[in-house]
């Protein structure tokens, strides 16, 4: 049976075959890598890699050595599988440039126009820009904010009196809390109210929407997606600029990137709409299953579980504010970056790219929850035909318009850097703070939010989130996992995507922690 990532695929390879048939098939060139082209035309390898990237990748690697080109859906990707080979793609951020393939996949997802000078002059480099509102005195508002929302889910829907156990999915739970916390404090409250009437339909559609992601930013046409085509249209109704005007407290990020979109009126209600969506989106979809697996792999773990809980309290009492249960918890973003188990926020930035690459200046529980569990890609777009020089000895030709990509996850799980790396060590990186490879230390280690110009501008209020939603759980709650499920996999249709949702949730158990036991 065909997956629907398969259906949409065939149906868009039977209007190009009689294209791509009158084609002659590329052929390798003295220079460039090897090359895996498929027999199945324009797919390429598109429904292999989908069905298990990094089964795929580790297979090509194992056959065609660090360096090969793979033809997927109609385009060449150049995989480097070498950590130590990534400085050099980094570094090219003129001849490999990572904007013109968001540029035109981006759109395509959210269904906005592109952003080119012609158009919306300026546009690009002002909202660029307008990413410095994620960090610094901006990222402790955001903190406070989310701590704030979070705490009125908890309290209203999660913190009531009683020693029952109450059960659901733990996934499910994540996205709950994750996507309305997340959206009151970015897009702010309903003028009367502290919550949105219609949170429970909101997440409907996102999930109808993210469902089908993968498809829409491989830039399968959205009539072909009936039900995400129509989730992503509700979503932008919701977001629309005239019902947006009316809430209260919206954050400054996005009141600078609504300000921005307002001054191009060629740019319509919709459109800006699905600015707003995309945004939503990518604050979203990969820390709501960043919670589920940093909560999941510490509720498998009773030891790991204990000992984070305690440093959180630890660290709550050497602030001076201690924990009640009848008071509301308030997590600042300096309390947050002081617990090591649970996990700290990135140092500053090392290399040429300083400002933008990032390595861990204390490693948690999280960061370990995201090197298992990351399966990003870091892509860019050769400008220009070139020879490119990954190490002393190795050159490699790339075609003008074919992608190069780094595979993080290839480096994660790669047991000639990390010891057991299928285990999962709460305390791994409390342990170790450099990590080598064939006897080079390794800048590149840790990528679960790329690098370089592609890196999340995001990540540092991502980090606190998951840590809020995981230190909320871990005070308030007992849990524990259901007896006698299947180990849950990230979701490997996702490949690419930043952190994949588990293929299956996973049933839990949760009640309010007695006096005594805390």
């Amino acid at each position: 049976m065909f997956t629907p990532l398969a259906c949409a695929l065939l149906l868009v390879v039977v209007a190009l075959v009689p294209v791509v048939i009158r084609r002659h098939r590329r052929k390798r060139c003295e220079g460039e890598p090897p090359l895996i082209d498929g027999w199945i035309p324009f797919l390429g390898k598109a429904l292999e890699f989908r069905k298990d990237a990094h089964k795929f990748l580790e297979e090509q690697r194992k056959n065609f050595g660090d360096v090969f080109t793979v033809h997927m859906a109609g385009r060449y990707m150049t995989f480097i599988m070498d950590p130590l080979m990534y400085p050099a793609v980094i570094k090219e951020g003129r001849r490999l440039d990572f904007h013109e393939f968001s540029g035109r996949a981006a759109p395509a997802a959210f269904g906005y126009p592109r952003i080119t000078e012609g158009t919306f002059p300026g546009l690009g480099e002002q909202i660029e820009r307008a990413y410095g509102l994620l960090r610094g005195e901006q990222l402790t508002a955001l903190t406070q904010s989310m701590m704030e929302n979070l705490m009125t889910l908890f309290r209203q829907d999660h913190l009531k009196p009683g020693a029952t156990w109450r059960e659901r999915g733990l996934y499910d739970f994540c996205l709950d809390v994750m996507l309305e916390a997340t959206f009151l404090t970015l897009y702010g409250r309903p003028a009367q109210g502290s919550r949105h009437t219609h949170a429970a339909q909101l997440k409907t559609h996102f999930v109808h929407f993210d469902e089908a992601f993968p498809l829409l930013i491989a830039q399968v046409p959205a009539w072909l997606l009936g039900r995400a085509r129509a989730a992503r249209r509700k979503l932008t109704d919701y977001l629309a600029p005239p019902g947006m005007s009316d809430w209260a407290d919206a954050s400054l990020f996005i009141r600078r990137r609504a300000q921005l979109l307002e001054g191009h009126p060629v740019m319509g209600d919709a459109d800006k709409a699905a600015h707003h969506l995309a945004m939503l989106w990518a604050s979203v979809a990969n820390t709501a299953p960043a919670a589920f697996w940093a909560t999941y792999h510490l509720l498998r773990q009773p030891e790991a579980l204990r000992a984070v809980r305690q440093e959180i309290l630890e660290v709550l009492e050497r602030s001076g504010s201690g924990f009640s249960d009848d008071m509301d918890l308030a997590l600042a973003a300096e309390q947050l970056d002081h617990m090591i188990l649970l996990g700290r926020k990135p140092a500053a930035a090392v290399g040429s790219h300083a400002r933008l690459t990032c390595r861990w200046s204390s490693e948690s529980t999280v960061h370990e929850s995201l090197r298992m569990s990351s399966a990003s890609i870091n892509i860019r777009v050769a400008q220009e035909d070139l020879n490119l020089r990954l190490d002393a000895e190795r050159v490699v030709a790339v075609r003008r318009g074919d992608i190069v990509a780094l595979y993080p996850r290839s480096v994660h799980m790669d047991d000639a850097i990390y010891e057991q790396p299928q285990a999962f060590r709460f305390d791994r990186f409390a342990h170790q703070t450099e990590f080598f490879k064939d006897g080079q230390k390794l800048r590149h280690y840790l990528m679960p939010f790329g690098s370089g110009a592609s890196i999340c501008p995001g990540r540092f209020f991502a980090i606190n989130e998951i840590k809020q939603v995981v230190c909320l759980l871990l005070l308030y709650f007992d849990l524990r996992l259901e007896a006698g499920q299947p180990d849950p996999r990230p979701d490997g249709s996702r490949a690419g995507l930043g952190i994949p949702r588990p293929d299956q949730d996973v049933r839990f158990q949760y009640r309010l922690r007695s006096a005594v036991a805390r």
